[in-house]
């Protein structure tokens, strides 16, 4: 890990952790909640729209939050982002036992579970934003581009974490919604923490200046998915509009809302095909679908911390190299005749997944001046919370026509967007910042 000199090591580890315990439950939640539908007979749909709309309010609230945060301390921010993953954690496991226990309809248990989901996407949203900019205002300009790297690191990490612990937490009495209930419990003791060991950014604590005017030159910006996201919650605090028209970035953004999109609705079905094809219920179905989602989030950390780094690869060689290896993965997952085979098929898909999105990204801030990394920071981060709010309703509704048809469907688009790499003048040449 890198050495900070501006930045107390454990200030940053609470930091880490605000992440950490938020993206290794939302993917625990992933990993037992189509065990939860099939168990309370919510339709696989139904469970996608849940996802659905907690994504729309974290697109929606995310930039309020970040604003918030230039105003009211990152520190304030993070613990309202803990606050809400808690309770929203918590309020779910009640509404999932009271479902397996039969004391509420499915119907009842969709609806409390779409309004206690909304919690995490309405306050949950808060903690991302104020984390990162956390941390970007207390390094250096030398020390800003690792740190972020390694907080970003948090979801990669959470990913892994949240399916792997998810069985041990489904006990006698609480059954499914064991994991809810733990993910709670380590999530308020995170936000304790929070409270004790960081110090205040409050503008009463600076002075009157707010946690913006405490931030210091953020000077050269660096590039990757989470320095990018940070500096959409630059020291402006402003909104950035939209850059889908300008034909600098537009077919960046365009690749990476498809690559996005065609990711969330092939991938929010995997538990639900491992369900179904290897024929497993319960606890068992449970842990498989954590080692096929850990599998592929061990890919993805292997494709961003090692492969990466070590062949230097351009954004158009990220991109082209992506859509490929998600292609070939998505259609092995179809064509998989065992789980063994179908975890292969998910890895392959997640080192491609892990390249196409960091080179979209990184090609699109490039490709733009200094001055205007805010407005393409903002443009991704949208692009990055679009993605999820149709498409993993779309890939189940697919998946109840043919469980193979997402994933052939799937790798027909990727197969396209490879093609549109090549053709396209845009993503086809090096952005002009990367030979300067």
């Amino acid at each position: 890990m890198v050495r900070l000199t501006s930045l107390p090591a454990k200030h940053f580890a609470l930091v880490f952790l605000s992440l950490l315990v938020t993206a290794a439950g939302n993917t625990a939640l992933h990993s037992v909640l189509p065990v939860v539908g099939r168990a309370i007979g919510i339709p696989d749909l139904g469970i996608a729209l849940i996802f659905s709309l907690s994504a729309l309010l974290w697109t929606v609230t995310a930039p309020f939050w970040a604003r918030q945060s230039d105003r009211r301390g990152r520190k304030s921010l993070m613990q309202l982002g803990l606050a809400g993953f808690a309770l929203s954690m918590l309020l779910s496991a009640f509404v999932v036992l009271a479902g397996i226990t039969g004391a509420i309809g499915p119907l009842a248990v969709f609806g409390l579970f779409m309004l206690t989901r909304s919690l995490f996407g309405i306050f949950g949203a808060a903690a991302n934003p104020a984390a990162q900019a956390y941390v970007a205002s207390r390094t250096t300009e030398a020390e800003r581009t690792p740190a972020l790297s390694i907080l970003s690191s948090a979801f990669g990490l959470g990913t892994i974490l949240g399916p792997a612990l998810a069985p041990f937490f489904i006990l006698p009495h609480v059954g499914l919604s064991g994991p809810m209930f733990a993910f709670a419990g380590i999530a308020a003791a995170v936000f304790a923490a929070v409270a004790a060991g960081l110090p205040s950014d409050a503008p009463e604590a600076l002075g009157g200046r707010g946690a913006a005017a405490a931030m210091p030159d953020i000077g050269s910006p660096p590039t990757g998915a989470s320095v990018i996201a940070a500096q959409a919650i630059s020291a402006t605090g402003q909104r950035a509009r939209s850059s889908f028209r300008d034909p600098r970035v537009g077919p960046f953004l365009l690749f990476g809302f498809a690559v996005g999109s065609l990711q969330a609705a092939t991938f929010q079905a995997i538990g639900f095909l491992i369900i179904d094809r290897m024929a497993f219920a319960g606890l068992p179905a449970a842990q498989l679908i954590g080692i096929a989602l850990m599998a592929g989030a061990g890919a993805t950390l292997l494709a961003q911390w090692g492969i990466i780094p070590l062949l230097a690869l351009t954004p158009r060689q990220l991109m082209r190299w992506g859509a490929l290896l998600a292609a070939l993965g998505t259609l092995g997952i179809a064509l998989a005749p065992g789980f063994y085979q179908l975890v292969l098929a998910v890895s392959v898909a997640s080192i491609g997944y892990g390249f196409a999105r960091p080179g979209f990204t990184a090609g699109a801030s490039l490709a733009v001046s200094r001055a205007e990394q805010g407005a393409v920071a903002g443009a991704v981060t949208s692009v990055n919370g679009a993605c999820f709010i149709l498409a993993p309703a779309l890939g189940i509704a697919l998946y109840g026509l043919a469980p193979e048809l997402p994933y052939w469907l799937g790798a027909a688009g990727l197969a396209l967007l490879l093609a549109w790499t090549l053709a396209n003048p845009t993503l086809a040449r090096t952005p002009a910042a990367a030979r300067r």
